[in-house]
């Protein structure tokens, strides 16, 4: 096969590595001195939220700061002793951190125009003759200065639809928060003959801060608690405007047709190196091509999270060249890269392009050169198998190719039924689309039982010319225990029919835990980790995946979670989640137009 013409995918053009950025010309600012004037614009903000908190919460303190914003004091960028100004501060310091270009303008306008402010007060003698003014000036000035030293650092793109939506999150959040607030001080209001416009007035002001910037309405007098949920609400607001401005993009660009070519180009060259590389072909993914178009990396963007799976597809040689297209991507649009079951050798090259690893758990790969059933260790399983066997249940291997389209309807819907839930699960281990046309070479078992009626299937993708990796398990609930393990054991049994070597079965999280902490000796720590795994295993498979691929003396293959920073763990574990469809994400009542929309972008 002639080898792939040396062109970027379609769907992603080239764009420079996110650790390798392109050479620019030597002058100033230098980029050790642009990297830290935008870190000091993310701790400026950091600073002030918390100073912001602790006014809130100091009466002396808040006092203090509302003295200096009245009369003629006034206080740096952003310190105004109220929780919206605390929300703002935090907020940009979050999406400063990830180098949105919409914040970093966001911050240039707002700072700048204080500054003016500031600069043209300083021309009277009644503010220049007070030294916190000139202090308050000087940060306001570095703050615009560090912003605009650091202004080539901040290159994240945003969404294009972000304005429209802010614009109608802050409407609909202001008239909200303002008419619970009015409704609040006109029930709680201890001076009497305040009129509507007057209690509009101070719940507006008190949202902004509570000091004394709404006491100036002599007819509102409403209790300490209000004043604070009104000033909550608005922060609330303020908020979900800020996500709403600067939410990373969708990536609505999936996996078209060309791309889908030249995955499957590259996997009938390299798919016997990863068992996971044919889930690489799942349709919601998006996919992105190395420089020479001999790698590739499949992925979906979920809540800000570029999520991949598996091993890079293709020549390992051209891995690096995919991994920068990818991490370069993921910057450009603010996304958190992050790899989901990734192989010890891909672990490695991801390691050395910023990633950390983290072991998730093993893969089940059983050898066929070495099963067999015989010995006491395989009791359990012979006699499952023996037990179904006598029962006049049957198993009818078949590539999908084979399989009628009548029956292959009918083993759908069957499967569908037999579906624990609504939501398909799966992401880096599942394909998610049983019967297409595409996956003839995908292998089916069909286990009927003595009357000739379907009560479990079982369908494996191919890997490579001489593997095959498990992609989906569905049986009737009222049918024989011990059903999967006679089918498990009839495909290894039968395996050599297809040219089959190589099987692999579930994967087993943290298994390591489970298997060192029952050991004579284990550690303390290990043997409470152990006891919360087995703990949450009333509610998930954890140990008992472990314990049923164990049955089959497997070879134990380690895969890992890379991830550039520690902090990003929990975010991407959530993305995780909502991938493998354990989470589903609240959804907004259908719209007219919508349902299409997200059916060509179901990758929020």
């Amino acid at each position: 096969m002639p080898p792939l013409p040396a062109q970027q995918s379609t769907t992603h053009p080239p764009r420079p590595s996110a650790q390798h950025p392109p050479r620019r010309t030597p002058g100033f600012p230098g980029p050790r001195l642009r990297a830290r004037a935008a870190a000091a614009t993310v701790w400026y903000l950091r600073v002030l939220a918390a100073l912001n908190i602790a006014a809130v919460i100091s009466l002396p303190f808040r006092e203090e700061v509302h003295e200096h914003n009245a009369g003629e004091y006034f206080t740096p960028y952003l310190a105004t002793a109220g929780l919206v100004s605390a929300a703002l501060a935090s907020f940009l310091a979050l999406v400063m951190r990830r180098r949105k270009r919409a914040a970093w303008a966001f911050n240039l306008l707002l700072s700048g125009a204080l500054l003016g402010l500031y600069t043209l007060a300083l021309t009277r003698d009644s503010y220049r003759e007070h030294l916190f003014n000139w202090l308050s000036a000087l940060l306001t000035a570095l703050f615009v200065a560090a912003l605009l030293i650091g202004r080539r650092e901040f290159d994240a793109i945003g969404d294009r639809s972000n304005p429209r939506l802010a614009l109608a999150v802050g409407a609909g959040g202001i008239l909200v928060s303002a008419t619970l607030g009015t409704l609040l001080v006109g029930a709680t209001n201890k001076v009497p003959g305040a009129t509507l416009q007057d209690r509009i007035a101070y719940t507006l002001l008190r949202g902004i801060s509570v000091g004394p910037l709404a006491d100036r309405i002599d007819t509102v007098h409403a209790p300490r608690w209000v004043d604070v949920i009104i000033n909550v609400l608005i922060a609330a607001t303020f908020l979900l405007v800020l996500y709403a401005c600067f939410r990373a993009p969708r990536g609505q660009a999936l996996l078209g047709e060309d791309d889908e070519k030249r995955l499957r180009d590259l996997l009938d060259r390299h798919g016997d190196r990863d068992s996971l590389g044919y889930f690489a072909l799942r349709r919601d993914k998006a996919v992105i091509f190395s420089p020479s178009g001999k790698a590739a990396i499949a992925y979906r963007v979920i809540g800000g999270v570029s999520l991949a799976s598996g091993d890079p597809i293709g020549d390992p040689e051209a891995w690096p060249g995919a991994i920068d297209a990818w991490l370069a991507e993921a910057r450009r649009h603010a996304w958190t890269p992050a790899v989901m079951g990734a192989g010890e050798e891909a672990g490695t090259i991801y390691s050395r392009h910023g990633l950390d690893a983290l072991e998730l758990g093993d893969e089940a790969i059983v050898d066929l050169a070495d099963f067999t059933l015989e010995g006491r260790a395989m009791r359990v399983v012979r006699q499952a198998h023996n037990r179904v066997r006598r029962a006049g249940y049957t198993v009818r291997v078949r590539r999908h190719e084979d399989i009628p389209e009548a029956e292959m309807s009918l083993l759908v819907d069957r499967a569908d039924h037999w579906r624990d839930g609504t939501t398909e699960r799966g992401f880096s281990m599942a394909l998610g689309r049983l019967g297409d046309p595409a996956d003839g070479r995908c292998v089916m078992l069909e286990c009927r039982d003595a009357q000739g009626e379907p009560r479990a299937l079982l369908s494996f993708v191919p890997w490579g010319e001489h593997g095959l990796s498990l992609d989906l398990m569905r049986r009737d609930r009222d049918c024989e225990n011990g059903l999967m393990e006679y089918m498990v054991v009839e495909l290894l049994l039968r395996a050599e029919e297809l040219g089959v070597r190589r099987v692999s079965l579930n994967f087993a999280m943290f298994r390591s835990v489970f298997e060192r902490g029952s050991r004579l000796g284990a550690g303390p720590v290990l043997r409470l980790w152990r006891s919360v795994l087995t703990f949450f295993s009333r509610w998930w498979q954890i140990e008992s995946l472990y314990r049923a691929n164990a049955k089959y003396r497997p070879v134990w293959e380690p895969r890992f979670l890379l991830f550039a920073k520690s902090g990003d763990i929990p975010r991407i574990g959530l993305a995780s989640a909502r991938a493998e469809g354990f989470l589903t994400a609240p959804a907004l009542p259908g719209l007219p137009g919508l349902r299409g929309r997200r059916r060509s972008a179901p990758c929020p």
